[in-house]
């Protein structure tokens, strides 16, 4: 078996390639429940964050870091509080087409860690911010071992 089959398959530059690799799993939760019920869900499924969906609209995105800064250092009750309370809207949202480096640009420009993709109006799937670093840093080392192959000489013609 050829150990390069063994690598990790590293997307290329657009939001569809990562999705091609990552999938499409959209993880939401109803803006009437409960910031409970959101922790809850975000723990068992071990993810950062929830779309807030109002039937198939995307309205809202509920994070670990809306939990800490508007329920828990206000001294408010997460079985109390409804997410749609807490939940961070507008959302900003990504495209298929769009380079990695442009969703890259747009969480610092809006210091968010969660990019709901969306195609027309449907969310189609989630980046984080740690699968963008993640995918940027694999392709840079790729990158490197592809020129360090070529200045061996042992570069594939």
């Amino acid at each position: 078996m050829n150990p390069k089959s063994l690598a990790p398959v590293i997307p290329r530059g657009t939001v569809a390639d990562m999705l091609e690799v990552k999938g499409t799993a959209v993880h939401a939760i109803a803006p009437g429940e409960t910031v409970y019920e959101a922790i809850r869900r975000m723990t068992e499924l071990r993810v950062g964050a929830l779309m807030v969906m109002d039937g198939q609209k995307l309205i809202g995105v509920i994070s670990e870091r809306d939990y800490t800064r508007k329920v828990m250092l206000h001294g408010r009750a997460s079985p109390d509080t409804r997410v749609e309370e807490i939940m961070s809207s507008p959302v900003i949202t990504v495209t298929p087409q769009l380079t990695l480096r442009e969703c890259m640009e747009t969480t610092t420009k809006h210091q968010i860690r969660h990019l709901p993709v969306v195609e027309g109006d449907a969310v189609i799937g989630v980046l984080s911010i740690n699968d963008l670093v993640r995918t940027i840093v694999a392709q840079q080392a790729e990158t490197i071992e592809s020129l360090n192959s070529y200045i061996a000489g042992d570069y594939p013609a």
